[in-house]
């Protein structure tokens, strides 16, 4: 991006300088406000100093003027837009076996993406390996898209199915990630595409993504449940993603739900939710019940692929099979019955169910709904919505690159690269402190 006199010799400015810069630029970029007047309005400010602010933005290559806007009664006002185009956030989503990778504009809008099986329990160098090469890949076909240009990378949003450190971009002994404890995955991606990387757990990303772009927009207090071959919880409170104090809040999915010492959880404890009803747990006692003769169809299904999923447990109830109707009707009471006490406990509008056991069918959300409305509070139940993901797919990708426009047009790390326009080359960005760290 070329730019003007003005960006590239632009003097430092005044925190209350930067807070007012960072102010009028998120009034714009998520829809607020359209008009000078509009902004002037909502943020508080002045008509000189929204003035000045929008005429820093927009030489910097951050807004532009649109058209005219409609009037009040005066001349009409030019209207001002967000260049989402300037530059390109990298995303990514892993799972427990497959990963999706997208490039994302700076509104949060997919612009491209693929997803390929994998398995998180190669490791890290792997895993990320196979992440970087579906990142060039994507950037060389939105280079062609454009004519041989190549989009600039201004950051990347990583999601990883385990524990992560926030503050350190790291895993944190994650239960189905062997050799991934402590490896630097920002240290790696920040490197190898000189962009500044935050990381974080993907259900954390995949709450943030609804929060953004789908059926909780708009929503401030809200639980995403993630049902796959593990489950997780997001946290949204007051419109903020709540990690906690070590970025753990939302781990689920081993919180003790029963004393049977002969299930054991990828983790090493016993009684674990998730070894009782996520998808790895269907699939497991799928088989059992095929290999034991209770369900001719299971057996069937494992007679001609060589194993069962979490799908096919589904799509057996869905042709009559008892025992698989036992099975999702038992992992949805379980979850139901944890999520009830989150609910009295948190009480939010809203609780979203996402994930491919979530997806696969309505016996498992039916009786995850009829055990969460018995057992809650009736006060905290009374205007409660349960509802499935609208994303799908996208909410993880979509998530993590929101997460990383986030952080790179926070004051404190805008008033270190709006004077050249682009945070891009910029990896040091993730070390500035907030003042007000996003939860």
């Amino acid at each position: 991006m070329q730019l003007s006199r003005t960006a590239q010799n632009s003097p430092a400015l005044t925190p209350e300088q930067v807070d007012s810069l960072a102010t009028v630029l998120d009034l714009v970029r998520t829809g607020a406000a359209r008009t000078r007047p509009e902004i002037g309005r909502l943020a508080g400010l002045g008509r000189t100093v929204v003035t000045q602010r929008v005429t820093q933005l927009t030489d910097c290559g951050l807004l532009e003027e649109g058209p005219l806007g409609p009037s009040s009664g005066g001349r009409a006002p030019r209207e001002l837009r967000f260049r989402a185009r300037a530059g390109v956030v990298l995303t990514a989503e892993l799972g427990a076996t497959s990963v999706g990778v997208g490039v994302v504009d700076l509104s949060g809008t997919v612009l491209a993406e693929l997803e390929e099986p994998t398995d998180i329990a190669l490791g890290p160098e792997i895993v990320l390996g196979h992440v970087e090469e579906l990142f060039v890949r994507l950037l060389d076909r939105i280079a062609a898209d454009a004519g041989g240009t190549q989009a600039e990378v201004w950051g990347i949003g990583i999601g990883l199915p385990g524990p992560v450190e926030f503050a350190t971009g790291r895993p944190s002994a994650p239960p189905i990630m062997p050799g991934w404890d402590g490896y630097g995955v920002r240290d790696r991606l920040a490197v190898r595409f000189s962009a500044p990387v935050w990381v974080d757990n993907e259900v954390n990303a995949m709450a943030l993504g609804e929060l953004r772009a789908g059926s909780a927009k708009g929503q401030r207090d809200i639980l995403y449940i993630k049902i796959g071959t593990g489950i997780g919880a997001g946290l949204i409170s007051g419109g903020q993603l709540h990690r906690g104090s070590q970025g753990c809040a939302g781990d689920i999915g081993h919180a003790a739900v029963a004393d049977d010492p002969q299930v054991v959880c990828r983790c090493g404890n016993t009684g674990c939710l998730e070894a009782f009803a996520g998808g790895a747990a269907l699939a497991r006692d799928g088989l059992a019940a095929a290999e034991e003769g209770r369900s001719e169809i299971l057996a069937a299904r494992l007679s001609e692929q060589g194993v069962l999923t979490a799908a096919d447990i589904s799509a057996a109830a869905q042709r009559g099979d008892r025992t698989s109707v036992e099975l999702l009707t038992r992992a949805g009471r379980l979850i139901g019955s944890l999520l009830a006490t989150l609910v009295s406990f948190y009480n939010p509008a809203l609780v979203i169910i996402g994930g491919g056991v979530a997806g696969a069918g309505d016996l498992l959300l039916a009786a995850l709904r009829e055990t969460v409305y018995r057992r809650s509070l009736p006060l905290a139940t009374r205007e409660l919505r349960i509802a499935r993901s609208t994303l799908s797919d996208q909410a993880g990708l979509v998530g993590a690159a929101c997460m990383a426009i986030d952080e790179l047009f926070t004051p404190e790390r805008l008033a270190h690269w709006v004077g050249a326009g682009s945070p891009a080359g910029r990896p040091d960005l993730v070390h500035i402190p907030l003042r007000t760290p996003l939860a």
